[in-house]
């Protein structure tokens, strides 16, 4: 049994670290039932077998790092960061916690979790990435921030935001009122990502001149898109002849983000998700990253991830089944 002390620079209140009324240090202490813990004015008092003690040493220093960023740090922040740190992930927390991507309005834009930097880089890295995970982990609103950046870098000249109108497949004419009255209840969840990201009285000015589109996937055909960031949202509701036309429409110096969860899938019984099946046609081509965000990597009320979870150990065999053919 290894005994030792970490000492925080007198800078730092130690209660930036311990959290109001020591919910920081009780989550330290879950994590790690391995070590004791003490706090001794700005020292940690750490006892237990070395390897964790190194464990528990690189996360103080992964918080600091986030602190120094000018962070205020949060229970949830403290616990990915203990995820990350514990589960071998090869993301360093204040890394991946100190990334920002965009900021507006006083408020910054960052991934939250390992697997989120990871989609953030690929889309970086691919010129088309794919991010495949349950509802709530930052798939669509981290592209869309991206996106965003890339048009206020100037490496793109537009933003094209597109997603399936499955639930009125597609047959948006036999629908009451204008398009926009038709289209607005299925890319309304783009719009909302992108009020977060835009100021909100510009987007309607860049969407009359063409630097914003956003638009049922139908319309995609027919194009290509050069020039431009393109963002496929719910693709798992594509079909795979969909899917190959909406991956064709790519351009030069464009770049395409695909979004889905393959286990919400809406399309009509016999379709097979073009999602599903895009994972085999297009694996080991270079310039394409799959990146699969799991129930960990939800930033939604904490209760999301245990749902997620909870219907992936359920017995689906046993609920009735709308699409036998997915």
């Amino acid at each position: 049994m290894d005994k030792t002390v970490i000492a925080i620079p007198s800078a730092i209140p130690m209660v930036t670290l311990t959290g109001p009324a020591d919910t920081f240090l009780a989550e330290f202490e879950r994590a790690f039932p391995e070590l004791g813990l003490t706090v001794r004015g700005n020292e940690f008092l750490v006892r237990g077998p070395e390897q964790i003690i190194a464990e528990f040493r690189s996360l103080i220093s992964e918080l600091l790092v986030v602190i120094r960023s000018g962070q205020v740090l949060t229970t949830d922040a403290v616990v990915r960061s203990i995820a990350m740190v514990r589960g071998n992930s090869g993301e360093r927390p204040g890394e991946v916690l100190s990334l920002n991507i965009l900021s507006n309005r006083g408020k910054t834009i960052r991934p939250k979790t390992a697997n989120q930097k990871k989609y953030v880089d690929a889309i970086d890295q691919k010129t088309v990435t794919f991010g495949i995970g349950p509802a709530g982990t930052g798939k669509t609103y981290l592209a869309v921030a991206k996106a965003v950046q890339a048009l206020q870098a100037k490496t793109v000249n537009r933003i094209i935001l597109t997603r399936p109108a499955v639930e009125a497949g597609e047959r948006l004419g036999f629908l009451p009122g204008t398009l926009h009255e038709k289209i607005d209840p299925y890319l309304r969840p783009l719009f909302d990502s992108l009020q977060d990201m835009v100021d909100t009285d510009s987007i309607p000015k860049l969407m009359a001149n063409g630097t914003i589109e956003v638009a049922p996937l139908a319309y995609m055909r027919g194009r290509t898109l050069n020039d431009a960031f393109i963002i496929l949202d719910e693709a798992q509701n594509t079909s795979a002849e969909q899917m190959k036309m909406f991956l064709t429409r790519l351009g030069f110096n464009s770049k395409m983000v695909i979004t889905g969860d393959i286990t919400q899938v809406d399309l009509p019984s016999g379709t097979k998700s073009g999602l599903r099946v895009v994972t085999d046609i297009l694996d080991g081509i270079s310039d394409i990253s799959f990146i699969h965000l799991e129930s960990e990597d939800v930033v939604r009320h904490r209760l999301v991830g245990e749902i997620v979870d909870a219907y992936a150990r359920f017995d689906v065999t046993s609920m009735p089944r709308r699409n036998q053919g997915r």
